[in-house]
């Protein structure tokens, strides 16, 4: 069982940055890997960002590509979401996740086992 908490959420004016945490219970957090998903209201969960357990491969959304970077510290259990020029699309509850295929950078949601509480973001005009 893992246990995600999000925090580093709030407002933001456009074209500033915001950096989110992800902390992580249990002692084998370098087994999972970890994903960022972030949904707006009225739509549907989207995925943003993951990383594969030794943080060596990742992948993004293409419309965050440039802009945010995921990594991640396996000795203190954490995950970053690092975003920059921020726009008002980003304004979205973001959501950490755990999925227990090391290797995986996967996209999709489904495939994710364990999930945080989410932390706002709104980037306003």
């Amino acid at each position: 069982q893992v246990q995600l908490v999000e925090s580093g959420g709030g407002l933001v004016q456009a074209g500033g940055s915001l950096r989110l945490s992800c902390a992580a219970s249990g002692r084998t957090f370098g087994n999972y890997a970890m994903g960022w998903f972030r949904q707006a209201p009225g739509k549907s969960r989207a995925f943003v960002a993951a990383t594969s357990g030794s943080g060596s491969s990742t992948r993004y959304a293409d419309s965050v590509k440039g802009r945010f970077t995921i990594s991640r510290d396996n000795a203190k259990n954490m995950v970053h979401l690092q975003m920059n020029s921020l726009k008002p699309e980003d304004t979205a509850v973001y959501y950490c996740a755990a999925d227990r295929r090391s290797y995986s950078v996967a996209y999709t949601s489904e495939l994710y086992d364990y999930w945080g509480q989410g932390t706002q973001v709104t980037v306003s005009s």
